[in-house]
């Protein structure tokens, strides 16, 4: 069964135009979340690009933007809180397409915005519901001092799962 959940990270090469060849496996998660894909479409997705300060795309599939509006609209109307939500997935997102090569054009602006260079390789990085693409530098840049953080007093065989929670006794197995 394919995974319904975006991991690992890849490099890919964002051409002058604009083209970026998305994952193959993130390829097969969009389809999965694309409720009118079927064999022969192209399957569609939707890239966030949010406010000024953030500094990456974060890509939906159409059944996890659904997940998120459902959220939105749980939120008080004229909250300060729920027009942040709205700017950042209505107002500052865009409906992206992957053609029959498995690429999609990634428009000049979101070019701009993660100051991406023709033929410069992009960093896309799977987040579990969502995929990300950043500049290689801007998220080096990011993390750094995050990295330095989680080292110390980690031994070789630390298992990060420590810091999850418990799955209640009896509960399914995701399959």
């Amino acid at each position: 069964m394919v995974s319904r959940r975006f991991r690992s990270t890849f490099h890919q090469k964002v051409d002058g135009k604009g083209r970026v060849s998305i994952p193959a496996t993130f390829r097969r998660v969009i389809e999965l979340g694309d409720p009118d894909w079927k064999e022969g479409l192209r399957p569609n997705f939707i890239i966030v690009y949010g406010m000024d300060y953030q500094q990456r795309l974060d890509c939906f599939t159409l059944d996890g933007m659904e997940e998120i509006y459902e959220r939105i609209d749980l939120m008080h109307p004229g909250s300060e809180e729920r027009e942040e939500m709205e700017l950042i997935y209505n107002s500052y997102s865009l409906d992206a397409q992957i053609d029959d090569d498995g690429r999609i054009i990634l428009p000049q602006m979101l070019r701009d915005k993660l100051d991406l260079e023709p033929d410069e390789k992009a960093r896309f990085m799977g987040r579990n519901d969502h995929f990300q693409i950043w500049k290689d530098a801007t998220f080096n840049a990011a993390y750094a001092e995050q990295n330095v953080r989680m080292k110390v007093g980690r031994a070789p065989q630390y298992d990060p799962r420590i810091k999850m929670p418990a799955k209640p006794r009896g509960a399914p197995t995701e399959s």
